[in-house]
């Protein structure tokens, strides 16, 4: 016999499955995003060139060619990489576009990347103040109006689109299989699709009229799924997330396409943080400036 829970009376209105459903999304996307080594944990931002340098809270030397980045650690200095402690010279390989390698140091790790056609490297420590000082992000209420069944309509090949970043002078190109169209209170609209990081996800980069007033200013991003020989998905802007860029000046995210700027608020998802890393450019890159953390 199931027992009554102490916790709700006869009058006490039953859990919304929708808004229980919700938050434990919510509540897993959080836990990602607060990793001890996730983006919160991102303590500069370092762009590499062919010149040997050092920077802040690293080992080694570090530089980059045709060939891709490498590291030159001094005697006294090891990095750990795919399980193995590297010591003296260490060339990484060539990078693709938007891959990345992590490497362990005593304190941390460091992300070797490529970012719109350049090395990077971004150490991430877990004792860095934003992560621990990071209480959540606030979102709008789940609101069953905000989940939205579309139609994906697929181009005849993937399109190569070109987007804008967070970091000024720095592209990113995305591959578009198609775009996905929704009707809202009876309004067509249609957002244009990139490609997920599994076969059948994707992803679209919007803004909306919420945007800068409630919502982060430079843009937005939902997920969805679409199965192979269906055109039918679903777009749940109740699951609305922010990029990274959205708390830190560490990140190179990319801004949406201009097809994607919708007209009307989108009063769904996830909410402007309340505070931010702010970057102050040095001589070695960008360094977190103190009193914003």
């Amino acid at each position: 016999m199931t027992l009554p829970s102490p916790f709700r009376t006869a009058a006490s209105p039953a859990p919304d499955p929708f808004v229980q459903e919700w938050e434990l999304w919510h509540e897993a996307h959080e836990a990602r995003r607060a990793d001890p080594h996730g983006f919160l944990a991102v303590a500069g931002l370092f762009w590499l060139t062919t010149e040997p340098s050092r920077f802040p809270g690293l080992p080694g030397e570090w530089f980059t060619g045709v060939t891709g980045p490498v590291v030159v650690l001094a005697d006294d200095e090891t990095l750990t990489v795919d399980g193995v402690e590297a010591t003296g010279t260490h060339a990484f390989g060539f990078l693709a576009e938007r891959s990345g390698v992590t490497a362990g140091f005593d304190g941390g790790v460091v992300e070797v990347a490529k970012r719109g056609g350049r090395d990077i490297l971004r150490p991430r420590r877990p004792d860095f103040p934003f992560l621990s000082a990071y209480a959540g992000t606030a979102s709008y209420p789940p609101d069953p109006r905000w989940r939205i069944t579309g139609r994906f309509v697929r181009f005849v090949a993937p399109r190569a689109i070109e987007v804008g970043a967070a970091v000024d002078g720095l592209t990113h190109v995305y591959d578009s299989p198609g775009y996905v169209e929704f009707l809202l209170d009876d309004e067509p609209f249609r957002l244009l699709a990139f490609d997920g990081h599994r076969p059948g996800s994707l992803f679209a980069l919007f803004t909306d009229a919420t945007i800068g007033v409630t919502t982060y200013a430079a843009n937005r991003t939902v997920s969805f799924e679409v199965v192979e020989g269906s055109d039918t998905t679903v777009i749940d802007f109740n699951r609305a997330t922010n990029l990274p860029c959205a708390y830190t000046d560490f990140a190179t995210c990319p801004l949406p396409p201009a097809e994607n700027r919708l007209p009307l608020a989108v009063t769904a998802g996830e909410r402007t943080p309340d505070r931010r890393v702010r970057g102050e450019v040095s001589a070695e890159g960008l360094l977190p400036r103190a009193e914003s953390l």
